[in-house]
């Protein structure tokens, strides 16, 4: 079935259909990671958007349970240049066609898809849909019009755990992964950490468990003092989709915790403890999405390769009292990362997980074990 990537500006671009027939509404994004499509499928906090593999053969090493970061897709498309039907990988359970049909995502393959992000470098973000069920462009062009787009949508209360719930689960995979992302040395104790879902990903709760810590996720806008009756020694502020703006009704409690507990935050969870404390976060252009974003540390001065994907930005010129700039990204020089002169909290804005990229920065998380060693001896 031959199928259609329109934008609002009302470029096109032509592919074939694959995964669920249907049309599906959002924001066009792209990614530049090279692998882990299946991680960034599930991953949370790309709700309400229509996900560009600018890497063009997407597919081959099919797609594992062991490698997802949710129960299952939350995005709004998918759209890939070079699409393998075959799964060419001894830990592959299926291919990623089914994978997309089973989780009724809409998918386009044969889209040119480095001409979409260039596209999109120049003229920004923009609402745009996916179709492959032989819906006419007259109507494509209707629907998209009164789309009203993602950035007034409280997406992170689509995303969030409904119930509290205990995270036990640890790192599996080929022989030797789980001895590559061991903590660098072994904690004084064992910490209980409060994990904020604001749609956060497994992978870093992994690298708490595999720190020692006994982690509680809760729901996102859960109560202060449900919170606290959990008696945490950290509290972990996640990742997570949309505009920062729209989860506001969380602020007070972010605060509130951030005053009494250590606390480290990441993507979402940076933006709202900014905005928390009275700090302004904005839209960037066309946002960072990939596994190859060049962040320099400014207190040590190294440069560390991570993984990004985020649409908003804390505003760097309006920190709120008493934060430092702690990383900056060397792309755009936008904030990456900010700490309390005397509160014990910090947060960056990239994924220190590395799932999927490369593992510069998963000190952060000892950096939060040592942080709780310190408050609480």
């Amino acid at each position: 079935m031959e199928g259609i990537l329109l934008l609002e500006d009302g470029t096109t671009f032509a592919g074939r259909g694959f995964g669920h027939r249907g049309t599906s509404l959002g924001e066009a994004v792209f990614t530049t990671s090279m692998v882990g499509y299946q991680e960034i499928l599930t991953d949370p906090s790309y709700a309400g958007q229509i996900v560009a593999m600018t890497f063009p053969h997407i597919g081959n090493y099919g797609v594992t349970p062991e490698d997802v970061e949710s129960l299952a897709p939350h995005l709004a498309g998918f759209a890939v240049h070079d699409l393998s039907l075959a799964a060419s990988n001894w830990r592959a359970h299926g291919n990623l066609q089914d994978y997309l049909r089973l989780h009724r995502v809409v998918a386009l393959c044969g889209v040119d898809t480095r001409a979409l992000a260039r596209h999109i470098r120049s003229k920004g973000a923009m609402k745009a849909l996916v179709s492959n069920d032989g819906t006419a462009l007259a109507d494509l062009h209707k629907r998209l019009a009164e789309f009203p787009g993602i950035d007034g949508v409280d997406l992170m209360a689509r995303v969030t755990a409904r119930e509290p719930y205990p995270f036990t689960k640890t790192f599996t995979g080929p022989e030797g992964f789980a001895d590559a992302l061991r903590p660098a040395r072994k904690p004084s104790r064992a910490f209980r950490v409060a994990a904020l879902d604001f749609g956060l990903k497994e992978n870093i709760l992994k690298n708490l468990t595999a720190r020692d810590c006994t982690v509680t996720v809760v729901p996102a806008y859960t109560p202060l003092d449900e919170i606290l009756d959990l008696r945490p020694d950290g509290i972990f502020l996640s990742n997570g989709p949309g505009n920062p703006e729209m989860a506001a009704r969380a602020l007070p409690t972010l605060r509130s915790l951030a005053e009494r507990i250590p606390t480290f935050g990441i993507c979402l969870g940076h933006q709202l403890l900014a905005l928390a404390f009275g700090g302004r976060t904005y839209k960037l252009p066309f946002g960072h999405r990939g596994a190859n974003h060049p962040v320099k540390n400014l207190r040590t001065g190294r440069v560390e390769i991570t993984s990004h994907n985020h649409g908003f930005s804390v505003d760097a010129d309006r920190l709120p009292p008493g934060f430092e700039a702690t990383h900056v990204n060397l792309n755009d020089h936008t904030l990456e990362g900010m700490r309390h002169r005397e509160l014990p909290l910090f947060s960056v804005q990239y994924h220190p997980e590395s799932s999927p990229g490369p593992h510069d920065s998963l000190y952060l998380f000892d950096d939060f074990i040592a942080m709780m060693e310190r408050s609480h001896g």
